[in-house]
């Protein structure tokens, strides 16, 4: 069992540095292109940056599908099945679309439409739901037309919702890669728990959507010197969907044999099979809670449901006195929380440990949530280990450290008034129907900029 783990850390580390080496000569490209989109009133970034980070993922993806295809523990996923190859296809098509967005700003029912043709390419190469495990009834073998409307459906859902969440710097990439670390543990036991190799494709893609979002971090934590850009985002959401997909409508619940024992073991037993419903669900769930209460929010004010707005979960952390980095940092814990408990509970669900734990991590998220203003300081014997923001000084000192401590020398990457003494001038209202571009939708469209010149001179 330990090759067939080394055989995926290996692909998870080439699928890393391929990303991360190409992501610098992508922004040098996105650079000469012009594809640095102006600064906007719902924006948190102060400089113009560009988009088109999502060149380098795709590389990264390509890199770990052909690394994955010449070893010799994963060699059989692309023998035994067309997975694999029904998401390289439906990525390129969502892939080369997103490019297009970040440097010429499609049409939004363009984009809605492609996202559904990316689906549905990945449908007709096999990619698809097959059947549902329902609790209470077993499983319920879906129609050629029902499984396709609800892989199409959990396609264009999760694309949005992720890139719905790409509003701070490293914030996407970091809660995708957190998820696909949960959704990984859950499909690696599946296959080399119960000998299931239908689970087998959705743990390779886990292990190369984690390495993409990881070679990619580097170069977009606060301050991000580049944005995934639509090009990205729409990419690492169906990589994502291909995933849960693969698993869920792909592994037969008889083949666990847990239907054995009396009715309430039975129910016990088949939680490995329901999580697979909630599991997509978890991933996203902070996501696709963003994605409701805006649309609920912009149609309560009588707006486009795709309007752009400072109401997302990140900005109201930002508005309550959350610094950049730790209103990313609050969001990684939550989604987290969410995914490996939903992983853990799926493991042992009886016992009550587990529970317990997942109670007391949410009451620290809370706590978390309440105290935007407090630093940990570190003690004495321990300041030269740790960064200056965490040392103790003097009141004085204080004040200015933490005034400088992400706002001061880079201001224009600062987040609003989270951390500055004098309150930040009031922006321009934003026009119904424009998105932003890193955390607009997927499907929403962007203002057209006749001043672009003004916003690329000073790159």
């Amino acid at each position: 069992m330990g090759q067939p783990v080394r055989d995926y850390l290996l692909t998870l580390c080439v699928t890393a540095a391929v990303t991360y080496l190409l992501t610098g000569p992508v922004r040098k490209f996105a650079i000469a292109v012009g594809a640095m989109p102006a600064i906007r009133a719902r924006d948190v970034h102060r400089e113009p940056t560009p988009r088109l980070g999502g060149i380098a993922m795709f590389g990264g993806l390509c890199a770990g599908l052909i690394v994955a295809d010449h070893l010799f523990n994963l060699n059989g996923v692309f023998e035994l099945s067309n997975e694999p190859r029904a998401l390289l296809s439906g990525a390129a098509l969502i892939w080369l679309i997103g490019v297009l967005d970040d440097k010429f700003e499609i049409d939004a029912l363009i984009k809605l439409g492609g996202q559904m043709i990316a689906a549905a390419v990945m449908v007709i190469q096999g990619l698809t739901i097959l059947w549902l495990p329902i609790p209470g009834v077993g499983t319920v073998a879906l129609t050629q037309w029902q499984g396709t409307l609800l892989t199409v459906a959990l396609v264009v859902i999760t694309i949005n919702a992720v890139n719905f969440v790409d509003g701070l710097d490293g914030l996407a990439a970091g809660m995708v890669c957190i998820a696909s670390a949960a959704f990984f543990l859950y499909t690696y036991r599946l296959w080399y728990g119960y000998g299931i190799e239908a689970a087998a494709p959705a743990t390779l893609f886990a292990a190369i959507l984690m390495g993409m979002c990881l070679g990619f971090l580097p170069h977009n934590m606060h301050p991000a010197r580049i944005f995934m850009g639509d090009s990205g985002s729409m990419l690492i959401g169906l990589v994502l969907a291909a995933g849960a997909i693969s698993v869920t409508g792909q592994v037969d619940p008889d083949a666990m044999k847990l239907f054995e024992g009396s009715e309430r073991q039975a129910t016990h037993a088949m939680l490995p099979v329901f999580i697979p419903l909630l599991l997509p669900l978890t991933i996203i769930a902070i996501p696709a809670a963003d994605l409701i209460l805006a649309i609920v929010r912009r149609t309560w004010n009588g707006q486009s449901p795709f309007a752009a707005d400072r109401g997302h979960l990140h900005h109201r952390l930002l508005e309550i006195g959350h610094s950049h980095s730790r209103s990313v940092l609050i969001m990684y814990f939550w989604s987290a929380l969410i995914a490996f408990g939903a992983v853990g509970y799926s493991v042992h669900s009886a016992s009550l440990w587990i529970v317990l734990v997942i109670v007391g991590l949410s009451a620290v998220g809370l706590v978390l949530l309440l105290m935007p203003r407090f630093t940990p300081r570190a003690p004495h014997w321990a300041e030269s280990f740790v960064p200056p923001r965490y040392r103790r000084r003097s009141h004085g000192e204080a004040v200015g450290g933490e005034a400088g401590d992400e706002g001061a020398p880079g201001a224009q990457h600062g987040p609003e008034g989270s951390q500055m003494a004098s309150p930040e001038p009031e922006r321009a209202p934003v026009a119904v129907g424009v998105s932003g571009v890193n955390g607009a939708t997927a499907i929403g469209p962007r203002s057209r900029f006749t001043d672009r010149d003004r916003a690329d001179s000073p790159r």
